[in-house]
């Protein structure tokens, strides 16, 4: 009954916008599971909470028709190769906290 009543198959969609405000892609992510949570620490490798963060973006998010944005060796490239404040922005997503959310408040969470 309990695991029947949640939707795990809905998702949200995030337009991905250069610094001119272009759209880029649209990110689409299910809800995140503690299976998910566990898998992207293991693929981390570490405790370190921005390894597994990024790990996770690259393990849940789809494009629109469903296949995966990334694969999880993109975590360390997307890194070193983006913006931190695009990485922020698009795991506070991921964890449903929204834009009014800044990073230091996630952190107080």
């Amino acid at each position: 009954m309990l695991v029947g009543a949640f939707d795990l198959n809905q998702r949200r969609k995030y337009v991905l916008k250069d610094t001119a405000g272009n759209k880029l892609v649209d990110l689409y992510f299910k809800p995140i599971t503690r299976a998910d949570r566990k898998k992207a620490q293991q693929l981390a490798g570490t405790e370190e909470a921005l390894d597994i963060s990024t790990n996770m973006l690259c393990q849940v998010a789809e494009l629109e028709d469903g296949t995966k944005a990334f694969s999880s060796g993109d975590a360390a490239k997307l890194q070193r190769r983006l913006p931190e404040s695009v990485l922020n922005e698009l795991e506070l997503f991921l964890f449903g906290l929204g834009e009014e959310t800044s990073i230091e408040d996630a952190k107080n969470d």
